[in-house]
């Protein structure tokens, strides 16, 4: 049935049960979480209780879940957050572990299985997948798909190799649900939940873990109104993390050196393809220096193959990689306008706006 609960209703559960919960938050996600659920139930190893968080939907977002035999869960009010939402269902699990994964995402048949082998460890906190989108059509969806593709098969590779993945990524992750009740649940005090959890673990010690056998599937954007909101998203949840987190940092050597890369590339990068390369052709009136924006293209082939290979999606990735650099030049955009608002003018995104 559907279940209208206060946040202060529940209480926790001191004694944890063996399994799997699985938290799916969501606010009108009619046309897609059923096949999140569908996707769920179908595991080589389902989980023990799927909880839906229906955020005060206006579309029947819930009606999909009693029909689908689940628990659903609608707060009071709408939480704000993806955050917000799978706290409000983190005292209702009774399992060992607690899984969370977005209303738009399906996973491969045995990945709750492959992911649920990190935790043999027992200083394993938080785990998570390979991602890659589940449509690749749209110039946006292509650029995503070259970017995750690269992504995951080599720079996760070597974060892991470090015991030091930059990101659980908050679309499919696993956790164990003491460790999760220590910090209070998901943070809410930044736009990016996921890579304030994962920062907060390095920090303390706790191991998080990338396996790549663990494949989802997301729904990413297919049009810029929903690719500005995401871009708007990370790119200010970035900044407002490594504000956050920055003394933190400087004490995990590896994630340190990750961390400056990424800002580097961020500022640097940025600035040099979207400034200083166009008034380089204006002053000195040659085209030439467009290759300038392709000139890493031969080393993004060589992971983007490995990764392709084995999908037997060579031909997709290379009728994709022309978007990979209209993307890459949005992305550098949103970063530099990111890193204006919150450090120059100081004036901090606080609106949560999901966008597929």
């Amino acid at each position: 049935m559907l279940m209208i609960a206060e946040k202060s209703g529940c209480a926790r559960c001191t004694d944890l049960q063996a399994g799997l919960t699985v938290i799916i938050p969501a606010y009108n996600e009619a046309a897609l979480v059923g096949d999140t659920i569908r996707s769920l139930q179908s595991q080589t190893r389902p989980p023990e209780e799927i909880i839906l968080v229906d955020d005060c939907s206006t579309d029947g977002t819930g009606d999909i879940g009693l029909r689908a035999g689940i628990t659903v869960l609608r707060p009071p009010q709408n939480t704000g957050s993806k955050a917000g939402a799978q706290n409000f269902a983190l005292p209702r699990v009774n399992t060992e572990f607690v899984m969370a994964i977005d209303a738009d995402t399906t996973l491969a048949p045995d990945a709750i299985d492959k992911l649920m082998e990190s935790f043999d460890d027992p200083g394993i906190g938080a785990a998570c997948g390979f991602v890659l989108p589940r449509h690749v059509k749209s110039i946006w969806e292509r650029g995503r798909y070259i970017e995750y593709l690269f992504a995951f098969t080599f720079y996760k590779q070597v974060q892991d190799y470090y015991r030091r993945p930059l990101i659980s990524s908050g679309c499919f992750s696993m956790y164990r649900t003491r460790t999760m009740r220590s910090y209070g649940g998901w943070p809410g005090r930044t736009l990016a939940e996921d890579m304030d959890l994962t920062w907060s673990f390095h920090q303390a010690g706790v191991g998080v873990r990338f396996v790549p056998e663990a494949v989802c599937y997301p729904v990413e954007p297919h049009n810029f109104q929903f690719m500005d909101k995401q871009l708007h998203r990370w790119s200010h949840g970035f900044i407002q993390n490594v504000t956050l987190h920055w003394r933190g940092l400087l004490h995990v050597s590896f994630l340190r050196s990750a961390v400056a890369v990424a800002l580097w590339d961020a500022i640097v990068a940025s600035f040099v393809f979207l400034f200083v390369l166009p008034l380089l052709m204006i002053i000195l009136q040659t085209p030439w220096l467009l290759l300038a924006y392709f000139i890493d293209a031969p080393a993004l082939l060589v992971p983007l193959l490995v990764g392709a290979a084995p999908r037997k999606e060579v031909r997709r990735m290379l009728s994709s990689l022309p978007s990979f650099f209209v993307l890459r030049l949005v992305n550098g955009y949103y970063f530099l306008e990111a890193i204006w608002s919150e450090w120059c003018l100081q004036r901090p995104a606080l609106v949560y706006e999901k966008g597929h």
